[in-house]
């Protein structure tokens, strides 16, 4: 089992699908799909979006869903929280973030492999 840590946007934006016209509904179809692949494969999922209010609020199991004015603030106070830092699997293609993850001992996979694994976990 993994425990990701997902910066929410850095994912919705990897792909161009005009996902900026419905911010809200982009940021729910990336959580139904983190919940179909925490179904699948068994693994803890946080997603982490910028904002106030969690836009994908909607209960998925597997799937813990937070909004913070700087996901990128947030998603480094949870790893630098987590008692066991190198067990989770930080996702962003934020240099600057992947950084200050990796030094809270986080191991950091970029937006687009996400993506495509994600697309095949859906096959």
């Amino acid at each position: 089992m993994i425990c990701w840590l997902v910066d929410g946007s850095n994912v919705v934006g990897a792909r161009p699908d005009g996902w900026w016209r419905d911010r809200p509904r982009a940021f729910a179809r990336l959580t139904e799909e983190l919940a179909g692949f925490a179904r699948i494969t068994g693994d803890e999922i946080t997603v982490v979006y910028d904002g106030t209010e969690p836009e994908a609020a909607a209960q998925w199991p597997g799937v813990e869903v937070v909004a913070a004015p700087s996901a990128d603030d947030r998603l480094v106070e949870l790893a630098s929280a987590d008692a066991e830092p190198a067990s989770l699997t930080a996702v962003t293609s934020d240099r600057e973030l992947a950084d200050r993850l990796r030094r809270t001992g986080a191991v950091v996979v970029g937006a687009g492999s996400f993506r495509r694994l994600l697309d095949e976990s859906g096959r």
